[in-house]
């Protein structure tokens, strides 16, 4: 190919994912695909004709969300990604190729998606065991966990794209060893992150109608890094008898590009074995999990360095993306364009890939050692948290970028 890709970018010919962006100077929001440290600024692709129809696709393009673009189809949009790829893939420089390209470390990012719908499950067995443990010592996982993908129905309107400064939340809490009927109002003071992996929806689906597994690929236009803030006091004091509420509304961070399902496609691989078998409207064929190795670093407001506190792995869902989908329409539910279903916390068999402070601390009991003499068992203020995402084979590899936040 012509154009000049660091050998470790996340942004690699076989990615090509999608995002918005404005580029530096410039006020109006497009569409783009990454590659390496170049966006191809898909309007003005458009624009020379390259993928047909141009005053249709320049117009689509140059929209400030990717929601119309996505809803055009699959066969649309990976046929577009293509028409990309092909001209990446040329041996010589293309005639007038620098007017595409925009420097990708200078533009601004922008949420790529209008979230109509956000849904956040419950999917990481680890998870759910360390949290159980916690919380109920003699039945970690209640009798439900193995049956189906819990999940709950969150805030849209507070999913901001990654950079975004993050605010600490106030709420009622219960402070250590209070009574029940001695609740106080205050910031809260177990902030957390959530290592997750959110699903982009890309096909809508009638009210009354499932998705049943052997289609939920075409409902899912690609994949998101995610992080699920979370006021772990504030929660534990709410989230009797209905579930998350003011420990979690409050900000979700995603990254800002989109990486399409058919990118991932080469990293498929089995997922654990489930025990009991699901019911039948949950069982797929062929692998259902995707090998993303994921991990979340800390650097703090005074320290100059940033330490990886969790390495974890999207193949230890125990629950697909596709049961996730299936599940959630399986009652009829209609999903829309831009819809965002998150996995939840992502923690692994080792107790370095736990996905939370939450669990690596073990409540705020074991302070977690960081560079430069310094300890957490939750966030605080000044704290920058990033979430990096790669899936490799040894021949092809697809990064997802980073989704950060600074608390504030």
């Amino acid at each position: 190919m012509w154009l000049s890709i660091p050998a470790e970018s996340d942004f690699s010919i076989y990615n090509l994912p999608f995002g918005i962006f404005k580029p530096a100077g410039q006020a109006t929001a497009r569409a783009g695909i990454a590659i390496g440290d170049h966006i191809v600024d898909l309007a003005k692709a458009a624009e020379t004709g390259m993928f047909g129809k141009r005053r249709f696709f320049k117009k689509i393009l140059e929209q400030p969300t990717l929601n119309d673009f996505i809803a055009l189809g699959k066969p649309i949009t990976s046929r577009i990604r293509r028409k990309v790829q092909e001209w990446l893939e040329l041996p010589t420089k293309p005639e007038g190729a620098d007017q595409l390209l925009c420097d990708r470390r200078t533009a601004t990012m922008l949420l790529p998606v209008r979230v109509p719908n956000y849904t956040d499950f419950y999917s990481s067995i680890e998870h759910a065991t360390n949290v159980g443990k916690m919380f109920r010592p003699d039945n970690p996982l209640l009798p439900n966990w193995r049956w189906l993908p819990v999940g709950y129905h969150g805030r849209a309107s507070s999913i901001v794209v990654s950079g975004t400064p993050v605010k600490r939340p106030s709420g009622q809490i219960l402070p250590p060893g209070g009574a029940p009927d001695t609740p106080l109002f205050s910031a809260t003071r177990q902030l957390d992150f959530e290592l997750e992996v959110a699903l982009v929806i890309g096909k809508e689906n009638p009210l009354g109608q499932p998705i049943p597994m052997e289609k939920t690929e075409e409902y899912i236009f690609g994949l998101v890094l995610f992080n699920d803030w979370s006021a772990r006091d504030i929660q534990r004091w709410e989230y009797v008898p209905l579930g998350p509420f003011l420990g979690k509304n409050f900000a979700s961070s995603i990254s800002p590009w989109i990486v399409p399902l058919e990118a991932l496609k080469p990293f498929r691989v089995k997922g654990p074995k489930q025990t009991p078998a699901p019911l039948d409207y949950l069982q797929g064929k062929g692998p259902q999990n995707i090998d993303i190795a994921l991990e979340v670093s800390i650097k703090p407001a005074n320290s100059k360095s940033e330490t990886v506190v969790s390495r974890s792995n999207t193949k230890y869902l125990y629950w697909s993306m596709a049961q996730q989908l299936a599940h959630h329409t399986v009652n009829g539910c209609n999903v829309q364009v831009g819809d965002l279903l998150a996995s939840g916390t992502i923690s692994g068999p080792t107790p370095d890939g736990a996905g939370s402070l939450l669990e690596l601390s073990w409540g705020g009991k074991n302070p977690l050692a960081l560079k430069d003499n310094i300890t957490r068992t939750f966030l605080e203020d000044g704290d920058t948290v990033t979430i990096r995402g790669k899936a490799a084979n040894g021949v092809a590899h697809v990064g997802f970028g980073e989704v950060t936040g600074k608390i504030v």
